[in-house]
């Protein structure tokens, strides 16, 4: 009920007033019985734009996130998506994703419209990325029709990251249902898999034009939040070399744990460079500490030290005192044990 009222009376004569979304291929899509439509995913507007177009319910795997929020607006939009027919898809693999799969079955086996994502998440950038072979399990178990659907244009209304849609017409192609029953009794076959879910994907590239990727679209979005905390902790170790505490921050003290190269002659302890975590108070003007220089004072303190007690064993040595001191099975000699600690603490000089 909640499905066609807000289809029917209050989201889709608002979205087709304002996106103006043009459709071909409807009638690809059957009265009646079940079918999956695969479908590329530009944007968050896409489970929304499509179960308006076509006539009959649709019910789409949508990322468990959508079902697990907290709070009154996490709980809201848990209602909402349970309301307009979602199931929530558990994108772990394993047990968890099988379980979400077998709430699609349970939607096909009544006879029903399900929508599922073949890349699983949205492009990072607009093109189409390698298919997951979870919609190929699928289909080839229960035996239904393949019903290909591209979006267009999805991605200029809402890109990812965008909240407030803009205003502007998008498409939708809806393609000849795909037959895989020459592959039935294959369903636990991971060639036959993947040969599935890779011409699911090439009919999807030709209705919608994108350029085709055969990476999975979360591997990009992984490398691209990667290259952003890396591009981050370097601003954060500039502001440390400059001095600078890292801005907006009003707290007393200020830990940055960017890290900080430091360069190290050839006859320091370690070859090259040296990681540093920089640590001032907030509000400060010190800089922080030359960490070669302090290691370079601390170097020729132990040496000083060692070269005193050399001179005093050795004057030792020609006055005959503190001979019983100095010799025994505690230590062979002074001057051994006065050497000690400018030993101490050397690390191996890797190749």
């Amino acid at each position: 009920m909640f499905y066609w009222v807000m289809k029917t009376i209050f989201i889709g004569p608002v979205v087709n007033l304002l996106f103006r979304p043009w459709v071909k291929g409807m009638n690809n899509i059957p009265e009646s019985g079940p079918a999956v439509l695969v479908s590329n995913h530009l944007s968050f507007s896409d489970s929304i734009f499509l179960p308006l177009a076509v006539p009959r319910p649709v019910s789409f795997l949508a990322k468990s996130d959508y079902f697990n929020g907290k709070g009154i607006k996490g709980k809201l939009t848990a209602a909402f998506f349970r309301l307009a027919n979602q199931l929530p898809m558990d994108r772990s693999g394993g047990a968890a994703s099988a379980s979400s799969l077998k709430a699609g079955v349970d939607v096909l086996e009544n006879g029903g419209l399900l929508g599922i994502y073949p890349e699983g998440t949205r492009s990072p950038d607009g093109r189409l990325y390698r298919g997951k072979t979870g919609v190929a399990k699928l289909v080839l178990s229960t035996g239904v029709p393949v019903i290909p659907v591209a979006m267009i244009g999805t991605d200029k209304v809402q890109p990812i990251g965008r909240r407030i849609p803009n205003i502007r017409r998008i498409g939708i192609i809806v393609g000849e249902p795909l037959d895989f029953s020459r592959y039935a009794g294959l369903e636990n076959d991971r060639f036959i898999q993947r040969s599935v879910t890779d011409e699911i994907m090439y009919e999807l590239m030709r209705l919608s034009g994108q350029e085709y990727v055969d990476v999975y679209a979360s591997t990009v979005k992984e490398k691209n939040a990667a290259r952003k905390g890396g591009k981050a902790a370097e601003a954060r170790g500039a502001a440390v070399r400059l001095g600078t505490a890292p801005a907006g921050t009003d707290a007393r003290t200020t830990q940055d744990t960017s890290a900080v190269d430091v360069p190290v002659e050839d006859g320091g302890k370690l070859p090259g460079t040296v990681t540093v975590i920089g640590s001032k108070a907030a509000g400060s003007d010190e800089a922080p500490k030359d960490v070669t220089a302090d290691r370079k004072g601390k170097k020729a303190a132990r040496g000083e030290r060692a070269g005193k007690r050399r001179t005093s064993q050795l004057a030792a040595d020609i006055t005959g005192s503190g001979a019983d001191k100095t010799s025994g099975a505690d230590g062979a000699s002074g001057a051994d044990n006065g050497s000690a600690p400018a030993e101490q603490g050397r690390r191996p000089h890797s190749a």
